[in-house]
């Protein structure tokens, strides 16, 4: 399946990789990862850190699937509200998935600045804004909700919106602890690192088809009938691993998504937020370090590859108009644009880890709008389920 279409800003600016090369024979290796995109790449991280033999396969050319079209706004918070999600799977659980992923933004902090990677990693804080009366109220409990736990952040009324950011809407979530990166840049960043560092092996054009596990090991065949033998596979390419699974655990979506040319300075909002809202279909903005504006939203449920890409010129006009409703004197003008496909489950949060009818396999699947956090702490957790140590399983299992 086409997974995105158009010109994805991260694609043009970066370049396709220089390193590409198929698996043309029989190998063996501790872990087999399959799907080279970021979460793969922060498995592989993570393993080779622990000096863990990897290797990596992807069907197509390396890191060229979602995380093009990602437009990496790294939050805490999940799509779903932290008090709906606390009815949802309960008061612990809900609060601990939230502050794990508080947590995972810091770790990929270290972990580029532990590299020494350059990868347009910036702080920025993050501005949750209430579309109209009733967004209003929903953040009025969120926020009691948020405070509660003690997690970060701060109630802006509606003066306090407009005499900082210039924006006039009822109210708005705002904290200090999130982030924004290049995340096509970070996924090459890193694979590159460890092939470097790690011996790192990572194969394009490498069509997993058949899967075999046997007591103590695990066997993957490609499409060229050429074999990969593991002691344990992680499965960690988007939705596409639902082709291994007998369940439909989530359901896809087509996200919009264009990015403006350069902009002056002036022209941006104060502290250059990244911003949502509580409006659905809703849009999200941030910007780029070469000034220009990014801005995604008003998504579909997915159909098919065809129908998504016809939608967009349409969904360009409406993201343009919505994001003059927030700011009516902005120059905007938009340089390119793409629509992606993406999965999102009934309640917000990832599967992470094992699945009772795929043994020595592990699933790292971080669906919805937070899936660079998620992919984080999948990544940390399969690295601590390989090692034998306890995790927090319990919240992403399958079958919870």
């Amino acid at each position: 399946m086409d997974l995105k279409s158009g010109l994805p800003f991260w694609l043009i600016k970066n370049g396709l990789s220089e390193n590409y090369k198929r698996l043309e024979k029989d190998i063996e290796t501790e872990v087999l990862i399959i799907g080279s995109g970021i979460t793969g790449a922060l498995v592989a991280h993570f393993l080779c850190e622990n000096n863990v033999k990897c290797v990596i396969v992807d069907r197509r050319m390396e890191s060229t699937g979602s995380t093009t079209a990602s437009t990496a706004q790294l939050q805490y918070e999940i799509d779903i509200f932290l008090y709906d999600l606390i009815e949802k799977v309960g008061e612990k659980e809900a609060v601990k998935a939230y502050k794990m992923c508080l947590e995972s933004i810091s770790t990929l902090e270290k972990i580029i600045k532990k590299l020494k990677i350059k990868v347009d990693f910036q702080r920025v804080p993050s501005l949750y804004i209430a579309s109209d009366a009733k967004g209003k109220k929903d953040l009025e409990l969120e926020f009691e909700t948020r405070k509660k736990h003690g997690l970060p952040v701060e109630y802006l009324s509606e003066k306090e919106l407009v005499s900082k950011y210039d924006i006039k809407r009822k109210a708005a979530l705002y904290n200090n602890e999130s982030a924004q990166v290049d995340t096509y840049k970070l996924c090459q960043a890193i694979l590159d690192y460890h092939r470097e560092h790690s011996g790192l092996d990572v194969y394009s054009h490498t069509d997993i088809k058949k899967i075999k596990s046997t007591k103590d090991s695990i066997t993957a065949t490609t499409d060229k009938k050429i074999s990969i033998k593991a002691k344990k596979i992680v499965a960690a390419p988007g939705f596409e691993s639902e082709t291994l699974l007998d369940e439909k655990v989530m359901q896809l979506h087509s996200t919009y998504v264009l990015v403006s040319q350069p902009m002056h300075p002036d022209d941006l909002w104060n502290e250059k937020c990244l911003i949502w809202e509580t409006a659905r279909p809703y849009i999200y903005i941030r910007t780029t370090v070469d000034n220009r504006i990014m801005v995604g939203g008003f998504d579909e449920p997915f159909q098919n590859p065809k129908k998504r890409d016809a939608l967009m010129d349409k969904k360009n006009e409406d993201i343009l108009k919505r994001f003059k409703e927030f700011f009516p004197k902005s120059k905007i003008e938009m340089d390119f644009y793409w629509c992606g496909t993406f999965g999102e489950t009934k309640d917000g949060l990832p599967f992470i880890g094992e699945h009772k009818k795929h043994p020595n396999m592990y699933f790292a699947l971080g669906y919805g709008g937070n899936g660079i956090t998620f992919s984080v702490i999948a990544a940390e957790m399969i690295k601590d389920m390989y090692l034998g140590k306890n995790t927090d399983e319990n919240i992403f299992r399958f079958d919870r």
